[in-house]
C-alpha cells in the first residue's frame, strides 16, 4: 500500500502526478521514436524505473495510456492556441488576423515539440482506440473553427457550407504539415503561416461581416 500524506517532502497528490508524468514523457519518448506499438507497459516502467502496479493504477492497460499520452498532446496544443486567441481576439480583429495567430501558434508548437508533432500527425494505423481518439479531435478541432467564425457570419449564410469547408480545411491543413514535417515540401514556417491564413481570407470571404 502506498504510503499517504507528507513523505521526503511531497504529498501523496504530487507523488502521484510525478508518476503519472514521468510515464507520460517516456511514453512519448517511445511513441514518437518507435510508432504507438512499441509503447508498453513492461517498456514504460522500465524506462520510468517504476513498478507496473503504478501503470496499471494510473491508466488500467496500454490503451489507457494511449489515450492519456494523445489527449495530453491535444491539451497542450488547444491550452496553448486558446491563450493566443484570447489575447488576439476582440470586435476589431480580422478573421484573417485571427487563423494567422492559430496557425502560428501551433506552427510554432510543432517546430518546438518534435516529439508530440510526430506522434498527433503520424496515422497510427492499427490501434482502433487511436483512430477513435484523432476522429474526436479533428471533430473538435471543427468545432473550434466554427465556433470562432460564428460572431463574424452575415446573417443567413449557409452554415452548413460553413462546416463543410472547415472540415476540408482543418483536414487540408494536418495534411500539409504531415507534408511538411516530412519535408516532401520545402518551406518555411512563415510560408506555411501566410498561405493558410490568405487561403482562410479567401474562403471564409462569402460567409464573413464586411469590414
Amino acid at each position: 500500500m502506498e504510503r499517504t500524506g507528507v513523505w521526503g517532502g511531497r504529498t501523496t497528490e504530487e507523488r502521484r502526478a510525478d508518476r503519472r508524468d514521468r510515464m507520460l514523457s517516456v511514453a512519448i519518448d517511445i511513441w514518437s521514436q518507435h510508432g504507438w506499438a512499441a509503447v508498453t507497459m513492461r517498456r514504460v516502467c522500465a524506462e520510468a524505473a517504476l513498478s507496473d502496479r503504478y501503470f496499471y493504477k494510473e491508466f488500467g492497460d496500454r490503451d489507457g495510456l494511449l489515450t492519456a499520452v494523445w489527449q495530453h498532446i491535444e491539451g497542450e496544443v488547444l491550452a496553448t492556441v486558446a491563450v493566443a486567441y484570447a489575447e488576439k481576439s476582440g470586435p476589431g480583429t480580422s478573421w484573417e488576423d485571427l487563423t494567422r495567430t492559430a496557425t502560428r501558434v501551433l506552427v510554432d508548437h510543432i517546430v518546438s515539440h518534435p516529439a508530440q508533432a510526430k506522434i498527433l500527425l503520424s496515422r497510427n494505423e492499427g490501434s482502433p482506440i487511436l483512430e477513435s481518439e484523432r476522429q474526436r479531435s479533428f471533430h473538435r478541432a471543427i468545432d473550434l473553427v466554427t465556433s470562432a467564425a460564428r460572431p463574424r457570419l452575415r446573417q443567413g449564410v449557409d452554415e452548413l457550407a460553413l462546416r463543410m469547408d472547415a472540415i476540408v480545411g482543418v483536414g487540408g491543413f494536418v495534411e500539409l504539415l504531415r507534408e511538411w514535417q516530412s519535408d516532401a515540401i520545402a518551406v518555411d514556417c512563415d510560408r506555411i503561416v501566410d498561405y493558410v491564413a490568405e487561403m482562410a481570407t479567401r474562403v471564409g470571404g462569402q460567409y464573413r461581416l464586411p469590414h
